[in-house]
């Protein structure tokens, strides 16, 4: 009989997408014969999610979860918005969310946790899922944030269920000031960031090779107006401010009210709420981000091999 080693039955796990359960199980059943024990697990149709892992899961759920200082945001996706109204696909994204305020933003850690209520992990639960459901589905991604004191604010844009959508939103806000007034700041800021879509915090946080790349196409339509160079480089400068403008959640204009920059609108809000408001964080998911690209070039792939043919 061979030995059941860990490598084993995750080698076992990755040929069919069944949970480690089972795998040991399997093996167990199987004195160890690898192969053998892939076909008992056919036989018992615990191998069905592995047929579906190659499809493209772009639907799901974003899921956010709050605790005080602490708050989660994570992205369970399925094949078809279908099964986003599945109350045990609901049921299973709220729980990710909850367990990410303790396994934090690493996506492993969290398909690793223990599952709550049960004897095995996330994944093995996801994996059961898939197997109930009959669609691929994948725990893609997961963020937390967090401050010392303060209050960390989500928001889910159109949510189907509590703190369930497909935008989903979480920002951090340090201070010492009044609990529910910084609370009720922070609502109204991840509402605005969930509308404008800011990438970065404030200026400094901008990507230097997405600023450099800016730069170098804003550089490149002002020469193409035939102005000298000192007019130029005050162009780009001004397109500048104006792409910060536009990228950064501190100098965008609020959404609410249409006029007033982000971080005057923080400003104001310290005196009400009896000390000063910093915005430490932000993250916003939205839905499949991402994974449509990876359709469309699937696609163009699919097509231009197609054209070459014959």
């Amino acid at each position: 009989m061979a030995e059941i080693t860990a490598s084993l039955v995750k080698e076992l796990r990755e040929k069919t997408g069944a949970g480690m359960m089972d795998c040991k199980k399997a093996l167990n059943e199987t004195q160890g014969d690898l192969e053998g024990a892939v076909d008992w697990l056919r036989k018992k149709g615990l191998a069905a999610a592995a047929k579906k892992s190659g499809r493209v899961a772009a639907e799901g759920l974003v899921a956010v979860a709050t605790a005080g200082t602490k708050g989660a945001v994570v992205e369970v996706n399925a094949e078809t918005d279908f099964v986003a109204r599945n109350d045990k696909f609901q049921g299973f994204a709220a729980k990710c969310a909850e367990l990410a305020l303790v396994t934090g933003g690493d996506v492993e850690a969290l398909k690793a946790a223990a599952y709550p209520g049960t004897s095995h992990t996330a994944q093995d639960e996801l994996t059961s899922l898939i197997a109930t459901v009959g669609e691929n589905m994948n725990l893609r991604r997961a963020v937390t944030l967090s401050v010392s004191a303060g209050v960390v604010v989500s928001y889910v844009h159109s949510a189907i269920a509590p703190g369930l959508g497909k935008i989903g939103v979480l920002v951090a806000l340090e201070s010492t000031g009044d609990a529910g007034k910084l609370a009720d700041l922070g609502k109204q800021i991840a509402m605005h960031i969930a509308a404008a879509r800011p990438d970065a915090l404030d200026i400094a946080d901008v990507d230097s090779s997405s600023l450099e790349r800016e730069r170098s196409v804003l550089a490149e339509q002002a020469r193409a107006s035939g102005k000298p160079e000192n007019i130029i480089e005050k162009m780009v400068e001004g397109r500048v401010r104006k792409y910060y403008e536009e990228v950064c959640l501190l100098e965008q204009t609020y959404v609410i009210d249409g006029e007033t920059k982000l971080r005057k609108v923080v400003e104001n809000a310290a005196k009400d709420i009896g000390a000063p408001v910093k915005v430490t964080g932000f993250t916003r998911f939205a839905l499949g981000e991402g994974i449509e690209k990876a359709q469309s070039d699937f696609a163009a792939e699919v097509a231009a091999a197609a054209g070459g043919q014959g």
